[in-house]
This record gives structure tokens, C-alpha cells and sequence, in this order.
């Protein structure tokens, strides 16, 4: 392989069209640079340049080298460029993985502000439910939207909290318990449910919950979104429990009240291998998540 040190040596011997005033140019003694031309020569087993007076010119295969070496000059000084806008977080691509919830509720205002302060950093988002945090772990995402239920967090991978999301109850308009301001989570035990996630980390918050106030939750019907859910709900079928996120848009014929002893709270993180820290980017995009999660504090 050609080296390009010693192409851009070259080029600029042909440009100045000496080998005194390359060697002024590029901060070389002139032996130096003889010896570089020297070496390519013996590289390419070519003659590269020849003598005219006291200068220089180049041969056919001296002006072949040096246009290509001006084209690589070029394209090195672009990639330095490239790796400074990169470094400085003006550009690059963001890949993100998220939850259902997270998609409505966190990631649209966050990219708003993310998208204002930094317009030439692409984000592809995918929609991974109900955990996503496989494709930061295995390096296909830079960053994930989920919820941890206890279990512990990947080598390597650093979690950000962004948001506590309690669970409240939803109940038919009528139910007797939609009197009430709270309920007990116990008060739930023997009625039947509505299910309204899929198997995964916010069900087992959900799980542990209803264990630790003494009982299994007993399905009546089994969902995997809120709004069927709330519809379920609201034709009597059963009682459910639903993040507050997921609330924003409520059925008409559903209570929605607080619940306690104990409160279901599933907790939401940003997660991001430890090494892609240094992103500026990627950074930024943190920031954007946390302002838009404090926003529904």
C-alpha cells in the first residue's frame, strides 16, 4: 500500500516545484524530503520526479501520484472535518429504542428539543416492546427507553432515571369504589381484572405490588394496550390498573383513582453503554429526556 505521508511529500515537491521549497512548506530539512521521494520511488519502482535546472518536475507517474494524492489530501481533510462536527455533537446519527408508553409521552417532546439545538444529528426510533434493552446491551441502539423491575442492569450498560410513573386504578364510572379518593390496592384483590400490558417489566411491577398486599390478581381479560383496556373497563367487565402516562386520554366511562398500601410504580430509564458517554450527542439527547420527563413531574 502507497504511503500517504509520503504521497503528500510529493505533492508538494510538484506544487512548489522544488525540493528547497517543499521542504520550507512542510517544515522538513530538503535531505528529509529527498529521502521520502526516494523511498516512494523505491516503493513503486518508478521514477517520480527529474531534474530541470535547479528544480524539479515530475514524471508521468510523478503527475499521476500527485493528483491522486491531492484527492486523498482532500478527502483527509474532509474526514477531520466530519470527525469534529461528529465530536462536537453537530452531526452523526442517534439510534433509539423505546416502549409503547415512552413513544407518547417522553420521546415527541424530547426530540422537539433535542431537534431545536441540534437539527444536523439524525434519530431513527424503533418501537421495542416490552423490553428494549437487549439492543443497547448488544450494541444495536445507542439508546433505550425502558423500565427495570429489580433485576439487575447489564455489565457495561449505565442507566439515567427519567421518571417515577404510579399505576392508577381504573374502574367503571359506577363501581362502588369510584366514590372513594383512593383505594387500597388490596380493595382490588377480589375483583376481576382487565389486563392491560403485555408479559414483561411493568407487569411484574405491577406483580410485585399485588403480592405485597397478599393476592394474585385474578384476569378476567387479557390486553396488551391501555386504551382496549379502558374499554373494557368501562363496558363493566372488570377493574385494571394503568400508568398515569397512559392517561393523558381517558375513556368517559371510567374512575380513575390514586392507589396506596402499597402505590405500583414503575420506574423509567434512559439506557446507554458506558462508552458511548462521550458523545456530545448523545449527551444532549439525555438532557432533552430528562427536561421533558420533569415536565410531567
Amino acid at each position: 500500500m502507497l504511503d500517504v505521508r509520503r504521497l503528500q511529500v510529493l505533492r508538494a515537491v510538484v506544487t512548489s516545484g522544488s525540493v528547497t521549497a517543499a521542504a520550507t512548506h512542510l517544515g522538513y530539512t530538503p535531505s528529509a524530503v529527498s529521502q521520502q521521494i526516494a523511498a516512494l520511488e523505491r516503493q513503486t519502482g518508478v521514477r517520480l520526479l527529474e531534474r530541470i535546472g535547479r528544480g524539479v518536475r515530475p514524471t508521468a507517474a510523478g503527475r499521476l501520484l500527485t493528483e491522486h494524492a491531492g484527492i486523498i489530501g482532500r478527502s483527509i481533510a474532509d474526514a477531520e472535518t466530519a470527525l469534529a462536527e461528529l465530536r462536537a455533537g453537530r452531526t452523526g446519527l442517534l439510534t433509539v429504542r423505546y416502549f409503547a408508553t415512552a413513544g407518547a409521552a417522553l420521546i415527541p417532546p424530547a426530540l422537539a428539543r433535542f431537534r431545536h439545538r441540534h437539527p444536523d444529528v439524525r434519530v431513527e426510533l424503533k418501537l421495542i416492546d416490552p423490553d428494549p434493552l437487549p439492543e443497547v446491551a448488544q450494541g444495536r441502539a445507542d439508546l433505550a427507553i425502558l423500565v427495570r423491575a429489580g433485576t439487575p442492569v447489564r455489565e457495561g450498560v449505565h442507566l439515567v432515571h427519567l421518571l417515577d410513573d404510579p399505576y392508577l386504578a381504573v374502574l367503571p364510572r359506577d363501581h362502588r369504589l369510584a366514590a372513594k379518593e383512593a383505594v387500597d390496592l388490596a380493595d382490588l384483590a377480589a375483583e376481576p381484572w382487565v389486563s392491560s400490558e403485555p408479559a414483561g417489566p411493568c407487569r411484574e411491577v405491577v406483580l410485585a405490588a399485588c403480592a405485597a398486599a397478599g393476592f394474585h390478581p385474578r384476569t378476567a381479560v387479557e390486553c396488551d394496550d391501555y386504551p382496549t383496556a379502558q374499554g373494557f373497563v368501562a363496558a363493566g367487565l372488570g377493574v385494571s390498573v394503568i400508568p398515569r402516562t397512559a392517561l393523558d386520554s381517558r375513556h368517559p366511562e371510567v374512575a380513575v383513582r390514586e392507589i396506596r398500601n402499597p402505590r405500583p410504580v414503575r420506574r423509567i430509564h434512559a439506557a446507554v453503554r458506558e462508552t458511548s458517554l462521550e458523545q456530545p450527542a448523545l449527551r444532549a439527547l439525555l438532557t432533552a429526556l430528562r427536561d421533558a420527563a420533569g415536565g410531567r413531574d
